[in-house]
């Protein structure tokens, strides 16, 4: 890995480590958290004071594997998918963690999918 690449990723960190200290999921209103590669995407749903994964949905899965996993469009299908789960588990509000990455592309295009199809944040 590259200096400026090392850099990149540890600069992300930091971002990441400062919004945590704010952002807390708790079983009434978990934390919806992105991670964005350069191929895919996943996004979870997170009740912080317990550890667990109360639902998740992923560019990895079978079914949104056919396309690019690295657009918009499947950021899109992963933020209704995981949605759907959400709401499945009784989940109707949770609070958004970008994870350190930018507002922006993919990571907005999950928040805007998740809105549309129910979370309140």
């Amino acid at each position: 890995m590259s200096d400026a690449a090392k850099q990149k990723r540890d600069s992300r960190l930091r971002r990441h480590v400062r919004v945590r200290k704010q952002v807390r999921g708790t079983a009434v209103r978990p934390r919806l958290a992105v991670f964005r590669s350069n191929r895919h995407l996943v996004a979870q749903v997170i009740d912080d004071q317990n550890g667990r994964t109360l639902a998740a949905a992923s560019t990895h899965e079978a079914s949104l594997r056919g396309g690019s996993t690295s657009n918009v469009d499947a950021a899109g299908q992963v933020g209704t998918l995981v949605a759907e789960r959400a709401r499945a588990a009784g989940i109707d509000r949770v609070v958004f963690d970008r994870g350190g990455f930018r507002y922006h592309g993919r990571i907005a295009a999950v928040a805007d999918a998740a809105r549309a199809a129910g979370l309140e944040f």
